[in-house]
């Protein structure tokens, strides 16, 4: 099996040190620690909670360093829900109440110039975390054209093995799902994946921005296309995890064994099941918690007027770009394990027992070497 893709990093990984915050919401700020002198206020938006990174890693990361780094600072929090205008109307009240720093993962990236706009009038500085908005102070993120060529290239070999293995005539044919066309990360995604199958012997059978990101609009569309190209589909290149989880149980509907090779990104804990399970093929892990934490650093550097360093400079905001990881089945214990991301108990419930001992993580051969990418379901 093709191994090209495991193991590339972004060139310009950063890595802070650890730091923390008291938690509070939209609508109530949380005090810093009792006794502290009172240091300032910073915002915290998150877009929304169907992705389970944001209330799961995100959030209490942030807070937690903060909480370390500047016992006196207020945070306020809010969760927009996928919803542009809410989030506005958080961002306001968050200003109203005096944030000096906004941290701002937007939901819709044009209309979050206007909470830019906003903060300057008031004075506060707007860090964009994740996804980038034009007019912000600083620029929190991964090299997302980059993830979107590791998932190409991990397409492109695990799609030519399997068609040279089945020893048939014809071309290999895939099916693009990306994330939502208003999202500029996705659209670097799919950037990088047209990159990374240029030139190759594949056909692209059909593509589709998934609106929201959702995993039911990703599942009704493959399934219309697995009716469309019966017996055509090799692989399908998943934008993310629950984009990638929609489509697989589309295949699986369709009766498909085995299921199309499918890529993913965010690391998952399903994902990351699904792979041992030989379900999925890969997943693009990106340490949200070390995302969480630089932006939770910066913030508060910045609250104390300080110039933070940064990595690079995308169209005039000063950056830090994070390294993400491939992540296959002979990934899972050193990455996803050793890495503490999630442990054997929570990976290996009872429904992936099997497929945790044919990978050895648990069992008798729970120290012997990890199976190869794709061998879990074998």
């Amino acid at each position: 099996m093709t191994q090209r893709w495991l193991g590339w990093v972004v060139g310009v990984g950063l890595l802070v040190g650890i730091v923390g915050c008291t938690s509070g919401g939209a609508d109530v700020g949380g005090a810093g620690a009792e006794g502290a002198e009172p240091e300032g206020t910073i915002g915290l938006l998150l877009p929304e909670a169907q992705t389970a990174r944001y209330e799961a890693s995100d959030r209490p990361t942030f807070l937690s360093v903060v909480d370390r780094r500047c016992p006196g600072c207020t945070v306020l929090y809010a969760n927009a829900g996928q919803d542009a205008a809410a989030q506005l109307q958080q961002a306001e009240s968050m200003l109203a109440q005096g944030a000096d720093v906004l941290v701002l993962d937007a939901v819709d990236t044009v209309a979050a110039a206007g909470i830019v706009v906003q903060a300057e009038r008031l004075g506060a500085q707007v860090i964009a975390y994740d996804r980038f908005v034009d007019g912000a102070d600083y620029y929190v993120s991964y090299d997302y054209e980059f993830i979107g060529f590791l998932l190409g290239s991990a397409l492109v070999g695990a799609v030519t093995d399997r068609a040279a293995a089945r020893a048939e005539d014809g071309r290999p044919g895939v099916l693009l799902v990306h994330g939502s066309a208003t999202e500029p990360n996705a659209l670097a995604i799919a950037a990088g994946t047209r990159r990374a199958l240029e030139g190759e012997d594949i056909d692209v059978l059909a593509e589709y921005y998934t609106p929201d990101w959702s995993p039911d609009k990703a599942t009704e569309w493959t399934e219309a296309m697995l009716t469309r190209f019966p017996g055509q589909v090799d692989g399908i290149l998943a934008a993310n995890d629950g984009i990638a989880g929609g489509a697989i149980a589309a295949a699986k509907a369709a009766g498909l064994d085995p299921v199309p090779v499918t890529t993913g990104q965010d690391g998952e804990l399903a994902a990351v099941q699904r792979i041992l399970a030989g379900d999925q093929f890969m997943t693009v892990y990106k340490a949200t918690d070390q995302q969480a934490a630089t932006a939770a650093e910066l913030a508060v550097r910045v609250l104390r007027g300080e110039e933070p360093r940064t990595t690079v400079v995308i169209k005039g905001v000063p950056t830090q770009l994070l390294a993400p990881r491939a992540v296959g089945a002979a990934d899972v214990e050193h990455v996803i394990v050793d890495g503490h991301v999630y442990s054997t108990d929570e990976i290996c419930v009872p429904a992936y027992v099997a497929a945790c001992e044919r990978a050895g993580l648990i069992g008798p051969d729970a120290d012997a070497a990890p199976l190869a990418a794709g061998e879990a379901s074998r």
